[in-house]
């Protein structure tokens, strides 16, 4: 069986010295694609480079909110949303990428929030601009981003990374076209409440992702992660839903490849 991963970064420092081999031991897996978002600009050329080089590698474009305070001008200043969104713009116009992303709000770290959502809605437009899928980084922020999404309306959706909220919440945003993203999170029994969750929303608006290096699952706990526990994390899912693993795979796999074309 198939898997993909919707969300890994594997293009960081923590898998520079070993990852043609863990690739390898992904594909042995049956990991066999990797969606690896960006997160600031200095990243975006890199990533295009390590994702032309290998088959099956699909990259994105954006600007975390952990990142946003490090955009700044050559005098220190922080440079403005707008210059943000054009640099976005061009950098799409001449390199193909799957997904702008990975953006979004975060009302858990020292950026204040209005600055966050500045740079976030210059990513809304372009996302709607170019007509492509949104990796959203939500953390204690989904009223806000809910809000924000109904105002742009998105022509191609994207995916919650690390979804973790209600049943309701999940439903609203599957509804206006957002997937979600399916982790390490839910191998922990204490996860009540989210593995409650997706062992009742639709499979059709689920997609599996590792956030490797981080995020690991159950057991693992201080270890860098990999892409090849996915297929644990979809084994976990299938256990909570009461259904195959390949049913798991391929329901996923089906919906990744709707969410990215891929």
């Amino acid at each position: 069986m198939k898997f993909i991963d919707s969300h890994c970064h594997f293009d960081f420092d923590a898998f520079q010295p070993d990852r043609a081999q863990i690739w390898q031991r992904c594909i042995n897996s049956g990991v066999t694609r990797l969606i690896i978002p960006g997160v600031c600009r200095a990243q975006w050329h890199p990533l295009t480079a390590l994702t032309g080089s290998q088959s099956g590698w699909y990259g994105a474009a954006g600007i975390h909110p952990w990142w946003v305070a490090k955009e700044s001008n050559p005098d220190g200043s922080l440079i403005q949303p707008e210059a943000l969104g054009w640099a976005l713009s061009d950098y799409l116009n001449s390199n193909h990428c799957v997904a702008v992303g990975e953006c979004g709000l975060d009302a858990a770290i020292e950026t204040p929030i209005e600055i966050q959502e500045a740079v976030f809605r210059v990513q809304l437009e372009v996302a709607s601009e170019f007509e492509l899928p949104l990796i959203l980084h939500v953390h204690r922020t989904h009223n806000e981003v809910l809000k924000l999404l109904k105002q742009f309306r998105l022509p191609r959706g994207g995916v919650i990374h690390a979804f973790s909220g209600s049943e309701q919440m999940a439903m609203d945003y599957w509804k206006m076209g957002f997937y979600l993203g399916i982790g390490g999170t839910i191998t922990y029994a204490r996860a009540a409440k989210t593995r409650r969750t997706v062992s009742q929303l639709p499979i059709e608006s689920l997609v599996l992702e590792s956030d490797a290096p981080d995020m690991p699952i159950s057991g693992r706990q201080g270890l860098r992660n990999s892409p090849e526990n996915l297929p644990l994390i979809a084994a976990e899912l299938a256990k909570l839903r009461g259904v195959s693993l390949q049913d798991i795979a391929d329901k996923t796999q089906n919906n990744t490849e709707i969410l990215f074309s891929l």
